[in-house]
């Protein structure tokens, strides 16, 4: 059975960093793409809004508000997404959910969600 594990969410300062991991275990043959999507408490109700994205081949996608402020990356070894927030801004604060589009056996695609990770940016 497949998981995923977020972890590093918290309190910051506007202005200051955080950084959110999110680890696939499981039998997994391959990873397709890992993302981050958020929900804020005022969007409880509307569709979660993606952040930011890791393609199997390498490519990233950014929603316009977080550009150049927020970076992901990809540890392919451990089946591990990392999200390095900086510049972050009190609109930032959501729950933050990790997503993954994998290939399980055999040969089966699928969707995974994690559990959400709080992150509260206070000015």
């Amino acid at each position: 059975q497949v998981q995923l594990e977020e972890s590093g969410g918290g309190l910051a300062q506007a202005g200051g960093s955080l950084r959110l991991s999110c680890a696939a275990s499981g039998t997994i043959v391959g990873i397709n793409v890992m993302c981050w999507y958020r929900q804020a408490r005022q969007a409880l109700g509307k569709q979660r809004e993606l952040v930011a994205s890791f393609a199997n081949d390498g490519s990233t996608n950014y929603a316009d508000s977080v550009k150049g402020r927020f970076t992901i990356s990809r540890d392919t070894a451990k089946n591990t997404v990392h999200l390095q927030m900086n510049s972050l801004k009190p609109d930032d604060s959501a729950v933050y959910y990790c997503y993954a589009d994998l290939t399980v056996p055999v040969r089966i695609r699928r969707n995974y969600w994690g559990q959400g990770t709080q992150v509260t940016v206070f000015s």
